[in-house]
């Protein structure tokens, strides 16, 4: 296909997908021309890959250019990849000074052992966490993770990480962890609220036809 066709289908405007290839973000059509070249199914793939990271886990272009690079590595394992891709999605999280981060981020470590989980110890995510703990103890929260680590692990991450195409195209596998990290993370933060409005209703002996604008009323 030309790249008006490659545009047409991917939604993508021309100039950015000139972008791309410029950036190395998406690799070179066929030539066939001195100004034509052709593209195939796996520039569309491609595509929606970047289209995935930008626009829903709103990387940065630095960050897209490393996991394409990972993407292209064939010889880097699938699991490398992935971990590029996952990486890249966790907020930037700079560690504090002082005994509060050092204790929080021991506690943290000690979690992860005792669970079991094969987790880098550079991971970003085990600094985010720590980050979390710190800011709960500061104020006041108790702190419960155990429940949540498995259902982290049972509910969410088995059900997503069978999700993933391993077998097919890793650009295909990388879009899918992207948009499946962020957007079942979304569903995943409105069904909790949504059942703890539930859960609140029932403590409260509340009918659960009654409207928010019947319970904030005042009364006659």
């Amino acid at each position: 296909m030309r790249i008006s066709e490659l545009s047409a289908k991917s939604g993508v405007a021309i100039p950015t997908i000139k972008y791309y290839l410029r950036e190395g973000m998406l690799h070179q059509g066929e030539q066939t021309a001195a100004t034509r070249a052709e593209y195939d199914e796996t520039h569309l793939r491609r595509l929606r890959m970047i289209r995935a990271m930008l626009e829903v886990g709103r990387l940065p272009v630095a960050a897209i250019k490393k996991i394409v690079a990972a993407v292209e590595d064939e010889s880097l394992p699938v699991h490398e990849m992935l971990g590029t891709a996952h990486y890249a999605l966790a907020p930037a999280v700079e560690p504090e000074p002082g005994e509060e981060w050092h204790s929080a981020r021991a506690e943290v470590d000690d979690l992860v052992a005792e669970l079991g989980w094969d987790v880098h110890p550079d991971a970003p995510t085990r600094d985010e966490l720590t980050q979390t703990l710190v800011r709960m103890r500061q104020l006041g929260m108790p702190v419960h993770l155990g429940p949540y680590a498995e259902t982290a692990r049972k509910l969410v991450a088995e059900v997503e990480m069978d999700l993933l195409p391993y077998d097919g195209p890793r650009d295909a596998a990388v879009e899918t962890l992207v948009l499946g990290t962020v957007l079942y993370g979304r569903a995943l933060d409105a069904l909790r609220r949504m059942a703890q409005e539930s859960e609140s209703a029932r403590r409260l002996g509340l009918r659960p036809d009654r409207s928010h604008a019947e319970c904030e009323s005042p009364a006659p």
